[in-house]
């Protein structure tokens, strides 16, 4: 999708101009984090940094967006600013597809000012959208164990927000989608069935699954609740399954999108069974989730593949992931941000990210965050009980934060969206169980070396009234 600089809010332009006309050589660190895990869960599935570094590459002020800000009064010499507009900034984050956590940070972006703040709303707007989606999707897979899951949502989603949703669901672990342009622009595997319309045309069922088995033999899949699973479209399917036969070719699978579906996936696979046609899959959508889907699992439905469309396009119940993104340092000095909320303090200054590994190659449960300038730390604080501390002594300190991006430009080869998939899948493995389950999972531990915990004390004194 073809994104300019525009994609902002107009307060970051607004802000834009004061610093160009006041102080346009001004450097700033921004860091990206987000505040809680999302869908009450022990952790979170970085998705969406490929697409911000290939857009930052790129991203300009067309003649049309320089034509409309000018209408809305922004002076000539900051249109003429924006004209030549491109981010020269440098980015260290997380691998994407990379296990986090709330309150530490995932992204950090080092640019002048101007540039950082007209690129806060899109940022923001990718990554928390795409991380969110990824994380739901890791927990439906948490839930199908070894089942083939495939992404359905495209028509339910958020407008185009179902184009990002594909290519995070795959990130967090679906096997491919319905969607035909993320697919392709992605390189995602891409499948689909039929709809109950198609049946409808037709004045015979058993008419209509010919047609589109005489046509469509290959990886073809049957509807059969259009008017009656069980008395009609199961043994319509049956019958040009056993057609198929005759000329070499096989019936992939039915697929079941109403009704009791543990108790009609096992009626139905009983009757494939029956007729010699264990190799049939049985395929199952409406309204699936993590819950149904692991309700259906502990009831052994024997359903082979599951189709999840709204829940998992939209982020339901969630909707949205409460990711931010505060200044931590300007021209090298460290800032703050103040809350009678301490939980909502920023912290200063530029960081590293270090996780703690077991020596069993298992994530311990416990990330520091530490001043840039730190290469490890033998202790961690609580952020904000100063009677706890956890001692890091013994454990691999692995630091989260890489530089991807240097004077605007990425440093690293382009990551495909199967690599990225693969690499959170590694890392989920080594997240003990306790973080992932639905219900009370464990809290993730996030502490400060103690060196940003004095830095970020003692800007609390100096701001504090």
């Amino acid at each position: 999708m073809t994104i300019t600089a525009s994609y902002t809010d107009l307060y970051q332009l607004t802000m834009a101009q004061v610093y160009f006309k006041t102080k346009p050589d001004g450097r700033a660190v921004f860091d990206y984090y987000f505040r809680s895990n999302p869908f009450k869960g022990g952790y979170s599935i970085f998705a969406g940094l490929e697409d911000v570094l290939n857009t930052l590459e790129t991203m300009a002020f067309s003649a049309s967006d320089i034509s409309y800000l000018e209408e809305h009064g922004f002076e000539k010499e900051f249109l003429d600013y924006l004209k030549n507009f491109q981010f020269t900034g440098t980015i260290f984050s997380c691998k994407e597809g990379d296990v986090v956590f709330p309150n530490r940070p995932i992204l950090q972006v080092e640019a002048n000012i101007i540039e950082a703040q007209i690129i806060e709303t899109f940022l923001l707007n990718l990554l928390n959208f795409q991380t969110l989606i990824a994380t739901k999707a890791g927990r439906i897979r948490y839930s199908a164990k070894d089942k083939l899951l495939l992404d359905m949502g495209l028509r339910r989603a958020h407008a185009t927000g179902g184009y990002y949703a594909s290519r995070a669901a795959f990130i967090g672990g679906f096997n491919g989608t319905s969607n035909v342009v993320a697919a392709k622009d992605y390189d995602l595997p891409c499948s689909g069935t039929m709809a109950h319309s198609f049946i409808q045309s037709y004045e015979d069922e058993l008419q209509a699954f010919r047609d589109f088995a005489k046509i469509r033999p290959d990886n073809c899949v049957l509807l059969v609740d259009t008017y009656n699973t069980l008395k009609s479209g199961l043994p319509h399917a049956v019958i040009v399954a056993k057609e198929m036969e005759l000329s070499g070719e096989r019936l992939l699978g039915v697929r079941l999108d109403s009704g009791d579906l543990a108790y009609l996936s096992k009626k139905v696979r009983e009757v494939l069974d029956a007729a010699d046609l264990g190799y049939v899959k049985i395929i199952a959508s409406n309204q699936l989730d993590e819950y149904v889907i692991k309700s259906l699992k502990e009831q052994e439905a024997p359903i082979d593949i599951f189709g999840v469309g709204t829940n998992l396009v939209t982020g339901k119940p969630d909707a949205s992931l409460g990711g931010v993104y505060k200044l931590s340092a300007y021209n090298g000095a460290p800032r703050i941000k103040l809350s009678e909320n301490i939980e909502k303090t920023s912290l200063p200054s530029k960081k590293q990210v270090f996780r703690m590994i077991d020596a069993n190659g298992m994530f311990y449960g416990a990330d520091v965050i530490a001043l840039f300038s730190e290469a490890s730390v033998t202790e961690m604080t609580h952020a904000y009980d100063p009677t706890k501390s956890l001692n890091l002594t013994g454990f691999v300190h692995e630091p989260l934060l890489e530089k991807v991006m240097e004077n605007g430009k990425k440093v690293n080869a382009p990551r495909s969206v199967q690599a990225i998939a693969d690499y959170s899948k590694s890392r989920l493995a080594q997240l003990p169980e306790a973080y992932k389950r639905f219900e009370n999972p464990h809290k993730y531990k996030i502490g400060l070396s103690q060196k940003l915990k004095n830095e970020r004390d003692k800007l609390m004194l100096k701001y504090q009234l």
